[in-house]
């Protein structure tokens, strides 16, 4: 399969791949209220054991996100020093190396699900019901790593389409299958919770064939022979060295959930649950920004490998001013309707005042959010994913932890404090990325003209 990420123009080529993406994105969002929504049809319990289990969830989710993003790097890199051959291995050994971690993922999950719920204070039917969906989700958990590895694979060939299909087409199928694995009916059992996992991991399988089959036809998988799965040394050394840094910063987002959490929930349950509902609009707001996220990983490590760094500086130009524009378009829809869009979630009036009170703040922190995920996509893809991490490890964890407590509590302004303390550590985070990409760029450009 031919790629032209690194001759075409690079406005045409963002659009191309982040479009398709962000669209995927999005429904993959529904897919997941639409398990939400079928759990609390189900009961109050049953619902709780869905949120408990998020945090647990995220750990597939972030070693997919390393795996995917480490391919990406290096099939991309191989692509643009049109080393085909060298691409080639790439591809196979990332579908063996996320195959062994999905199974080792499987083994500790199904293991240490009990004990983890324990920890968390489940007891009862509240870990049954945990268990029930969780066992299922950690059995099927080679499944999801499997789509998010050949998912990657296609974006480094400048095709994030097979992805999109499978999670638009994911999303209508979960809408019947949800129900019906649910309630049972037509020969099947009645299966509670755990049939919204089931529904999830069989439709995860069914985007395995498809994948898969896109791989086949495109011409990146035409000659697959089961030797050449063997791990070999280098390239696992390789994905482990450029995915473990992204896995571990996505692994950052979930602890600083509970860090910003655990300061929120100092006041009270109310405040919590407008945080919660608060950071869902952010999360619609920014939708559109995980495409562009997509095209400037995938465009900055073809164009790496080619050594055209101007079109990786173009890459960042383009895929920001957009990215500012759809920030934009949020930050004035938080500030223009905030008590609206509450009101979309919850008609307790103190759960909307407090939550108006924090997207007021939060809509000025949009723009930051872009040049951050922009700005680390391209590192991830110039092989400089420890950044992140770095990033991620301040932005999370150690800025709340001294910014919160100062605002809130040192200087008095309570709950706003901490809103207040969100702002400053995402936009003091955006300012060191600026100077750290800028200050990266000038020195790749110095070696280019050395060489």
């Amino acid at each position: 399969m031919t790629s032209d990420l690194t001759s075409a123009p690079v406005p045409e080529l963002v659009r191309r791949l982040a479009i398709p993406a962000g669209t995927g994105f999005f429904f993959n969002t529904m897919f997941n209220v639409v398990d939400t929504w079928y759990g609390g049809r189900l009961s109050t319990t049953s619902l709780a054991a869905m949120s408990l289990s998020f945090p647990v969830f995220f750990i597939i989710l972030a070693i997919g996100s390393g795996v995917s993003s480490g391919a990406t790097t290096l099939v991309g890199n191989a692509l643009g020093r049109k080393q085909s051959r060298e691409a080639h291995t790439y591809v196979i050994q990332s579908l063996s190396f996320t195959l062994i971690h999905a199974l080792l993922l499987m083994a500790a999950g199904l293991a240490l699900a009990p004990a983890i719920f324990m920890m968390m204070g489940a007891r009862g039917e509240y870990l049954s019901q945990a268990l029930s969906y969780m066992n299922v989700i950690f059995a099927g958990s080679p499944f999801f790593l499997l789509n998010f590895v050949m998912n990657a694979i296609h974006n480094s060939h400048g095709n994030t389409k097979p992805y999109r299909n499978f999670l638009i087409c994911g999303f209508f199928l979960n809408l019947v299958l949800d129900p019906w694995f649910m309630y049972g009916g037509f020969g099947l059992p009645a299966f509670g919770l755990a049939g919204i996992a089931l529904a999830t991991i069989l439709i995860q399988c069914l985007g395995n064939f498809y994948l898969f089959s896109r791989l086949s036809k495109s011409g990146i998988l035409t000659s697959l022979q089961l030797k050449e799965l063997i791990p070999s040394r280098k390239p696992f050394r390789e994905l482990f060295r450029q995915g473990y840094p992204s896995a571990m910063n996505m692994m950052t987002v979930s602890i600083g959930i509970f860090v910003i959490t655990w300061y929120v929930g100092r006041f009270g349950e109310t405040a919590v649950a407008a945080y919660g509902i608060g950071t869902r609009i952010e999360q619609i707001a920014l939708l559109p920004i995980m495409g562009l996220n997509i095209s400037t990983l995938a465009l900055a490590a073809q164009n790496f490998g080619a050594g055209r760094i101007d079109r990786i500086r173009e890459t960042l130009r383009v895929s920001l001013r957009y990215g500012f524009a759809i920030a934009l378009t949020g930050t004035v829809a938080s500030l223009m309707f905030s008590s609206e869009l509450m009101g979309l979630f919850t008609a307790d009036s103190a759960v909307a005042a407090i939550g108006s009170g924090f997207l007021s703040i939060e809509a000025f922190v949009f723009p930051a959010y872009v040049l951050l995920y922009i700005s680390i996509s391209a590192m991830q893809g110039i092989k400089l994913p420890g950044f992140g991490l770095l990033i991620g490890l301040y932005r999370q964890i150690a800025g709340p932890v001294l910014v919160f407590h100062l605002l809130s509590v040192v200087l008095g302004l309570g709950l706003a404090g901490i809103w207040w303390g969100i702002l400053t550590v995402t936009w003091s985070a955006a300012l060191v990325v600026i100077v750290y990409v800028s200050h990266t760029l000038a020195k790749l450009d110095k070696e280019q003209i050395t060489i």
